[in-house]
């Protein structure tokens, strides 16, 4: 074990003499920055600017209001201006819609459904509306797997809709799409059978016209792809099913890949300190990846790779100089030195259970949030010794990253949408 650790870090020391320090998610910009415009927010990695954010609540403090949201769903708040939006889905997705409310009071301001042909059978904790939408304060763009990707206004109208045909990848989809410049990313992993394909494509967000489709192999991936920019040219990163590749944004030509993923991949990546940290499903390693290169880089671009104990469903977060993960296996939360992947320590949050942690993890004013199913909110203060300040209450079961807007947090619960203040 000892050898181990010391080739490992031989091969950090290495790695890290030639990792670009300007490697960037590419982040909302302009007004959409203001507001939560997709997955993990304006930073695409839950990093969310100093604030008049409240760290503690509970079921009957700091409540502003609490609305009840019609059907069920995963996917996580997003909100433009006055405007919060959810997917959801009825009858065991027999009936898949949109959801628009206020951000004043809750009220419900419109729903539209869906044109869809038959029905999905996703994993129970999967559920049938996981993707978060995303907005650019024009259109709202939704995916709803094999039911195709849909693009609303702000009234509730579908401006297009674009189907995909049968998308059968074992739990059901769930990643979300991209916006990127004119075009919407999206990728699906599927079984390969009759009428499926696996792919990645690019669609222009104003008309959903296909502007690139690039197929793949992978049959299961319920992921997010995040587009970083590497000091020499933008990239679309995907990490699923036994690797993480890269495409060319423009035109969809794969770039790079990275083997060593496990079978079952869903965090989104995170970017810091000129890596790109992947982290694969049910307890895998957590790679490093120094973006660009061509081809297959695995022995070139790894940077560090954790032997085991990565999160299965929720993201990594990096705060300042460290990578933070929490295991929901177990619910061990680990933290490394993001740059050499040294361990700094780890410490469990509430009580070990299997799939307990399904929200991804935020930060906000020096203190890191991470969240389980029961809806406890563990607040850690950001740093290299542990330190639980204490544990919140939603007091319902919670599956969805919260949004914060002007110093809001925005929850989706099993039942209800809560604005806390």
């Amino acid at each position: 074990m000892k050898l181990v650790l010391w080739l490992s870090l031989s091969a950090v020391a290495v790695a890290l003499s030639a990792a670009p320090a300007d490697v960037r998610l590419v982040e909302v910009t302009g007004e959409g920055a203001k507001y939560w415009t997709r997955w993990r927010g304006p930073s695409g990695q839950g990093l969310v600017p100093a604030g008049p954010y409240v760290d503690r609540w509970g079921p009957a403090i700091g409540v502003q209001w609490k609305i009840a949201v019609p059907g069920r769903g995963n996917s996580s708040p997003v909100v433009w201006g006055d405007r919060i939006f959810l997917t959801t889905s009825h009858d065991r997705g027999q009936r898949l819609s949109m959801l628009a409310f206020s951000r004043k009071d809750g009220a419900k301001l419109w729903e539209t459904d869906i044109p869809q042909t038959g029905v999905e059978y996703p994993h129970e904790k999967n559920g049938y509306a996981s993707a978060t939408a995303t907005t650019d304060g024009e259109l709202v763009y939704a995916s709803f797997g094999r039911h195709g990707l849909v693009a609303f206004d702000f009234s509730g109208k579908i401006v297009w809709h674009r189907k995909f045909g049968i998308i059968d990848n074992y739990h059901g989809p769930a990643g979300s799409p991209v916006l990127y410049k004119d075009r919407v990313f999206i990728y699906q992993d599927a079984n390969p059978a009759p009428g499926q394909r696996a792919f990645v494509g690019a669609f222009d967000k104003k008309t959903g016209k296909t502007l690139w489709e690039t197929p793949r192999s992978e049959t299961v991936g319920w992921g997010t792809a995040v587009v970083i920019n590497t000091g020499e040219r933008d990239e679309l990163v995907v990490s699923s099913q036994r690797r993480v590749a890269a495409y060319h944004p423009d035109s969809g030509k794969e770039l790079w890949s990275v083997r060593g993923m496990t079978f079952e991949v869903i965090p989104t990546p995170v970017v810091a300190h000129g890596l790109v940290f992947a982290s694969s499903g049910r307890a895998g390693p957590t790679m490093a990846i120094r973006p660009g290169g061509s081809g297959d880089v695995t022995a070139t671009h790894v940077a560090w790779s954790s032997p085991k104990g990565s999160p299965f469903v929720p993201s990594g977060i990096v705060v300042g100089d460290l990578l933070y993960l929490i295991n929901d296996m177990q619910s061990i939360l680990t933290v490394y030195e993001a740059a050499t992947g040294a361990l700094v320590y780890q410490e469990r949050l509430g009580v070990a259970q299997r799939e307990g942690f399904s929200a991804s993890p935020v930060h906000v004013n020096g203190k890191i949030f991470f969240t389980n199913d029961e809806g406890q909110t563990f607040v850690v203060q950001a740093g290299r010794k542990f330190n639980l300040l204490h544990v919140n209450e939603l007091g319902a079961r919670t599956l969805a990253s919260p949004a914060l807007v002007d110093g809001t947090w925005y929850w989706r619960t099993d039942e209800a949408l809560v604005a806390i203040k």
